[in-house]
């Protein structure tokens, strides 16, 4: 089994306005609600065929000078969606993109 690298696992930061809200969710004081959520969550795009601890071990490494921790780990498949080019029927490409879950207090401090 060949190792890759871990640029190859986290392709890019995934850029939306659900993904800043989720980063900022820890310091949002506007709503009692959003106080419980004390861990910083950031978005990336990932290899297709990459699991949670490949992910996991990529970004650590990615972010080690910086000593983040990530907790938890969901990813979710994003299937083709169906577009039409010039009247014929297309397909937008698929992705796999993960949602890492920080320790308390950890960020990474990136401008987005």
């Amino acid at each position: 089994m060949k190792k890759k690298e871990p640029y190859q696992t986290i392709q890019s930061r995934y850029v939306t306005e659900k993904a800043t809200l989720l980063e900022t969710l820890q310091n949002s004081e506007s709503n009692r609600c959003l106080k419980r959520f004390e861990k910083p969550k950031v978005v990336f795009l990932v290899d297709r065929k990459a699991n949670k601890t490949e992910i996991v071990r990529a970004f650590e490494t990615i972010y080690a000078e910086k000593k983040v921790k990530v907790t938890k780990v969901n990813t979710i498949n994003v299937k083709p969606k169906k577009r039409r080019v010039r009247g014929r029927l297309g397909y937008r490409s698929g992705f796999k993109k993960a949602v890492l879950t920080l320790s308390k207090g950890d960020a990474i401090d990136e401008a987005v």
